[in-house]
């Protein structure tokens, strides 16, 4: 600095740089903005419990018909949100509250950048067993919830699209439904790449390396080449037409086909975002009650 003693300048470098520095970690720590856009016969909780898969406490959102009657058990539609998302996502960007009207209960979990997977490194990041075996337990505790494979259905977008596609592959007792919108079908099969060395090593993190055991334990591929054709639940997929996933979705799609698996999949010109996956959801819904059907 032009005037300015070298040991002042050093300290006014150091002030600035802290000051930045503040300011960004100021940025990243503030929370969302949280509107989520409800309907008036509904209503919304959200729950923190302790999850015994990852050893730590998860929070989970849940929207519900405002009136239920006593002794009335609905069925529960696990709502999975993207990568660089969170649990309120489903509530906040879509209409998705209102299919409660019907009589469903709607779970929306924290699902972090897991793909909802079991991870590699590190191993308590047991996401995958957090969703099947603790949030389930904890919502049929806490809520009016209807028990068994014919009152659950999972969707999700993108990663959660991953996530609810391969959770009802590896657990076709659990689920009768299964929803995949705009789904990253295809991450354990993408090859590490330096031009993308963050997100590849994302991946290996979770699902181990390129052609290891884990990969293809994880691979919705995989699974649907040896999954049992009498058991497993609806698929539900649709994908935007201007989308890159779109080539790897028509793949799973055809090998659903041939595997004479009960599947239905739709494009649409559109990109991957909430426009297109909120514009999915009556589709998708109607769909859903056709295999999940609330009780009167």
């Amino acid at each position: 600095m032009r005037g300015v003693p070298s040991h002042l300048s050093s300290r006014l470098l150091l002030a600035a740089t802290v000051l930045l520095s503040a300011g960004c970690r100021s940025k990243e720590s503030a929370p969302k903005a949280d509107h989520p856009r409800l309907t008036t016969n509904v209503e919304m909780r959200d729950v923190t419990f302790q999850s015994l898969s990852l050893n730590r406490k998860m929070p989970y959102r849940v929207i519900l018909p405002m009136s239920v009657k006593a002794g009335q058990r609905l069925p529960v539609v696990y709502l999975l949100h993207g990568s660089g998302g969170e649990f309120k996502d489903w509530s906040n960007y879509s209409d998705v509250a209102r299919f409660a009207e019907s009589g469903l209960i709607l779970v929306m979990p924290e699902g972090a950048v897991s793909y909802y997977t079991n991870a590699v490194d590190p191993p308590e990041d047991r996401y995958e067993d957090y969703i099947v075996k603790d949030l389930i337990a904890d919502v049929e505790s806490k809520f009016p919830a209807a028990t068994g494979r014919s009152n659950r259905a999972i969707v999700g977008v993108s990663m959660g699209g991953f996530g609810a596609v391969k959770i009802a592959l590896r657990y076709p007792d659990l689920f009768a439904f299964a929803g995949g919108i705009s789904s990253a079908i295809d991450v354990p099969r993408r090859a590490f790449t330096i031009k993308r060395l963050q997100q590849s090593r994302h991946y290996e993190s979770i699902f181990g390396p390129s052609g290891s055991q884990t990969r293809r334990d994880n691979d919705p591929f995989t699974l649907a080449r040896t999954t049992n054709p009498d058991m497993p639940p609806y698929f539900f997929l649709t994908c935007g037409e201007q989308e890159g996933l779109l080539p790897a979705n028509r793949e799973f799609a055809a090998l659903l086909a041939q595997r004479h698996l009960q599947s239905a999949f739709h494009t649409v010109p559109g990109y991957h975002d909430w426009n297109q996956w909120n514009a999915w959801l009556p589709a998708l819904f109607q769909s859903l009650f056709d295999h999940i059907k609330p009780k009167a």
